[in-house]
């Protein structure tokens, strides 16, 4: 990515010609060329390869749909697994999820701005106001859903 934006310096700002750069960076010019025309620095970019564990993804997927708490173990045997366990006990850590199911008493997650919490206090502190008048006024306390951040 320095290659591509140096070759770009060099030839827009210091007007350098193709070959003088080529011959700067020590890189043939039909790569200065190539650098030139990308509007957008080179990126290595590999075609994903499938997984051993593709192959048996059926069989977890059936194996959690019955029994989503089964031991990652017991499915490997299950299914027939010969191979590393780290592979498939990763996969069945994704797929786990997915079948579970959802706790009704689970912590509920709040976006931000989305809700909060207004409540008056009465702390039990005499404030003098003033011709030998006491008064207890209220306090406004707000908490916020999201971050929890608490003010009064």
């Amino acid at each position: 990515m320095e290659d591509w934006a140096e070759i770009r310096r060099l030839h827009r700002s210091e007007q350098m010609p193709i070959r003088a750069i080529a011959r700067h960076l020590g890189i043939s010019k039909n790569t200065v060329k190539r650098a030139l025309a990308r509007d957008a620095p080179p990126k290595y970019e590999r075609p994903a390869k499938g997984s051993i564990v593709d192959a048996v993804e059926p069989q977890i997927r059936e194996l959690l749909r019955a029994f989503p708490e089964m031991p990652s173990t017991v499915i490997g045997e299950r299914i027939g697994w010969t191979r590393g366990r780290t592979v498939l006990f990763d996969r069945i850590a994704e797929l786990r999820p997915l079948f579970r199911v959802p706790d009704p008493v689970s912590r509920i997650d709040y976006r931000p701005g989305e809700l909060a919490q207004c409540d008056l206090w009465f702390p039990p502190v005499d404030i003098p106001v003033g011709f030998d008048q006491v008064v207890r006024p209220p306090v406004l306390v707000m908490v916020s859903g999201y971050s929890r951040i608490i003010t009064a």
